[in-house]
């Protein structure tokens, strides 16, 4: 599903060039659950980015989902992210002017869906929000913004489901629960899940554990966690 080989990835800034990626190569087999863990600013969510066609890389080889990412422009990256992957970030990212179903019902209307509404409202009762269908965010508490947001990366059963720190706007129980939910919908559609989280216990849960320092996967401690 995924294949990484010495990827770089350096920016300018007023300082001179900043290396934020130094060389990550990284396989990834279809189904399996990567949990990405290392300090903060090691790179984790750069490379989640690079995965995801959002980002692309100053030098080295992109595959994911049987695509050469290197080779893709914008417009091709953006149906690439479309048919492929679902996205949770931290912070949610809902349309606050939108409600709850059209928020979820976006990736649906974009793919040109005739039945996006019928399909987002299915979501929606997957993650037991089907009480909060016409709620704009700003009505719904930061657990049901997440669930939310994890039904709309969800509702076109992505290849790819990329979560980065999905719980860390939550307290413990509320996420505890969001952590629950995002698992039992990946092993529903088979999904490949790569996982970004600073909670080791989290991670254990995944089939396997990477962590990445400085830009680079630390494959003795990935080792050391088999």
């Amino acid at each position: 599903m995924i294949n990484l080989e010495d990827v770089h990835l350096t920016l300018p800034s007023e300082a001179g060039p900043v290396d934020i990626l130094r060389g990550v190569s990284l396989s990834v087999s279809k189904g399996e659950a990567i949990g990405l863990v290392g300090p903060s600013g090691s790179g984790k969510s750069t490379m989640m980015a690079i995965i995801a066609g959002l980002e692309r890389a100053s030098r080295g080889y992109t595959k994911v989902a049987g695509h050469n990412l290197e080779d893709m422009g914008e417009d091709a990256l953006a149906l690439f992210r479309r048919d492929n992957v679902g996205i949770v970030f931290q912070s949610f990212h809902l349309i606050p002017t939108m409600t709850a179903l059209e928020n979820v019902a976006m990736p649906l209307e974009f793919a040109g869906d005739p039945d996006a509404f019928a399909g987002s409202e299915a979501a929606l009762v997957d993650v037991g929000l089907e009480h909060r269908l016409t709620h704009y965010p700003a009505q719904l508490s930061g657990g049901e913004q997440q669930r939310v947001a994890l039904a709309r990366a969800v509702v076109r059963r992505p290849a790819l489901l990329l979560a980065d720190e999905p719980t860390g706007n939550l307290d413990g129980t509320t996420g505890a629960a969001i952590i629950e939910l995002m698992f039992r919908l990946h092993e529903a559609a088979n999904s490949t899940l790569i996982l970004i989280t600073h909670d080791p216990a989290l991670a254990a849960r995944c089939d396997r554990i990477v962590y990445m320092q400085d830009g680079r996967l630390d494959d003795a401690a990935s080792l050391a966690a088999d």
